[in-house]
């Protein structure tokens, strides 16, 4: 049998640029762009930036190290452009935004992109509900999966919005035994500070 606690260290390692990436270490109480966007956040407490990033608009932050408890924000992700970096374009290609697409379809492009980029059909939106976000209206959604071969599940959660064609979201995913509901608080703190700072983005 595996051993569960090892698995807990099996990051994203599909979405990332070479492990020598450096993280940087982001302090409390200060306000951040994230993701190279006009996305700001303000932070609670002290979070790790992954060097390596999931995609061309996108970061990950984590608290005790990547596949514990990460927050990626998204930062704009373009229309005809995918969530992640490519696996592989031609035999597993990823699902495109699109930015005629309704709120109510990000989370099936956000289920559909994990389960090729991560190679498990063991992902489920659980809900999914209108919220206001970025001071817009938004769509919030919960999920479960597991990585492939992988005994943890993991559970995450989102908040989405577009502007002006583009995808802002932010996600927060940790495995469901203990980090989830330690550190889903700490998510929910950055969400509620999330702004668009440029006032040229409506």
């Amino acid at each position: 049998m595996k051993n569960p606690i090892a698995t807990l260290v099996i990051g994203f390692a599909l979405f990332s640029t070479p492990a020598l990436a450096s993280n940087t270490l982001i302090p409390e109480k200060v306000s951040v762009a994230v993701a190279k966007s006009p996305l700001t956040v303000t932070l609670s407490r002290e979070w790790n930036k992954m060097g390596a990033r999931p995609g061309r608009k996108s970061e990950t932050w984590t608290i005790d190290g990547d596949g514990l408890n990460d927050v990626t924000f998204y930062g704009g992700i373009e229309n005809d452009t995918t969530l992640f970096r490519e696996i592989s374009k031609r035999s597993k290609p990823l699902p495109h935004f699109a930015s005629t697409m309704l709120l109510t379809d990000v989370p099936t492009l956000f289920e559909n992109s994990y389960s090729i980029a991560l190679d498990t059909q063991l992902i489920k939106i659980d809900t999914v509900e209108p919220i206001d976000f970025l001071g817009r209206k938004g769509v919030h959604f919960t999920y479960t999966f597991s990585r492939l071969n992988e005994e943890v599940r993991r559970k995450g959660e989102a908040s989405a919005t577009i502007v002006d064609g583009k995808l802002f979201m932010i996600t927060f995913e940790a495995p469901d035994v203990f980090y989830f509901q330690r550190d889903l608080p700490a998510y929910r703190a950055i969400v509620s500070t999330a702004t668009l700072a440029q006032p040229g983005v409506k």
